[in-house]
């Protein structure tokens, strides 16, 4: 959303193509003409994906794009292929992070890998197009595992916060440490670790809640079934509120954030908004999260899949007032100079002025 406002803002006229489910008002509402696609989130069928791919070449021939802004890996697999078919000049590839299928061990994951990263060094690296990535690891991926050119690799880092809406309040005056997770609703984000530290801290002391927000993802190969979210919630181990709207005022009411993901992530948006809202972190030391999480300086970094990690880092903050201040403190002065949402949508405009003037749009 911040991206079509400031394209507009520009003079551009702005396509957005999606699955409209329930968000189609607001994209229209910012000035961008809406078009459904049938193209889905995850990997299918082979036939699902030629159909989708199909449905994206139709779009392309009719809008005639002189600039593609694809967002995801699959997007920009497949909006990459419909640019060079349909004979788009300009591709901008944002990567925020190489998600599931370069996380996961699973069969389906390293079959598919391999083709997958043929496509990346054949289609993300034609004339007139750029990558975005948000983390220095995936800058270096795509220059050392790919061999992409420098000149076509942009680092941007996250995607943005409004910080007039995410900001800092008092903190919560409860008899329980909130730790809030958000995030899509899988394995990799570190659900089953989160619910074993909930478990082990619960036997020795009461004072202490862990919240998770986020809906089952139910399209996702890994995604966490409803049912062991609702059990773990009415068991009490924790405090599941599934999909939250306004989640500003969600993190207002906690003490500290959590993310103990072994996902590829790009920049974690859940992470930029708790340090936008003043909030001490808690995260796994990889590729994404070590770049808005700053050991020792903002929050802690623990180590993946170790709930002693997760136990010792929650108990460490939680019996800390002083350290929880100092770290949220940070956290905020972190977001204003480097991260707001202004700043982000500045440096993708620049992008946008700078391959205009090449291509002599």
């Amino acid at each position: 959303m911040p991206l079509i406002r400031g394209a507009r803002r520009e003079g551009h006229s702005v396509t957005v193509v999606t699955r409209v489910k329930d968000h189609g008002a607001p994209i229209e509402a910012a000035g961008a003409e809406l078009v459904h696609t049938k193209l889905r989130r995850g990997f299918q069928n082979p036939v699902i994906e030629i159909q989708g791919l199909i449905d994206l070449i139709r779009i392309y021939r009719r809008h005639k794009p002189d600039l593609v802004h694809n967002v995801t890996p699959k997007s920009s697999l497949f909006g990459s292929f419909a640019a060079w078919f349909t004979g788009a000049p300009g591709v901008i590839n944002a990567l925020a992070g190489l998600g599931y299928l370069f996380a996961s061990t699973g069969l389906k994951a390293r079959i598919i890998r391999p083709a997958v990263t043929l496509a990346f060094r054949l289609l993300l690296g034609r004339k007139g197009s750029r990558v975005i990535v948000q983390n220095v690891d995936d800058q270096a991926f795509f220059l050392d595992m790919l061999g992409s050119d420098p000149g076509q690799i942009v680092l941007i880092q996250g995607s943005g916060v409004d910080t007039s809406t995410f900001k800092p309040v008092e903190p919560p005056s409860t008899d329980k440490i909130r730790v809030c997770l958000v995030a899509r609703m899988i394995w990799e984000k570190g659900l089953r670790e989160t619910v074993a530290a909930s478990r082990r801290i619960r036997e020795v002391r009461d004072d202490i809640e862990f919240v998770i927000v986020g809906a089952s993802d139910t399209e996702s190969p890994s995604g966490v079934p409803e049912k062991d979210l609702r059990a773990w919630h009415e068991e009490g181990i924790i405090t599941w509120l599934g999909h939250v709207d306004d989640v500003a005022s969600m993190l207002n009411g906690c003490h500290l954030a959590l993310l103990p993901t072994y996902y590829k992530e790009g920049f974690p948006k859940s992470l930029l908004e708790a340090a936008a809202c003043g909030l001490p972190i808690i995260a796994t030391d990889v590729t994404g999260c070590r770049e808005i999480c700053r050991d020792e300086a903002n929050g802690l970094l623990i180590p993946p899949r170790d709930v002693d990690a997760i136990v010792a880092a929650v108990s460490r903050l939680a019996d800390d007032p002083d350290l929880r201040a100092r770290f949220g403190r940070e956290s905020r002065r972190l977001v204003e100079d480097y991260f707001s949402e202004e700043i982000v949508v500045d440096q993708t405009m620049e992008l946008y002025r700078t391959m205009q003037q090449e291509l002599g749009l």
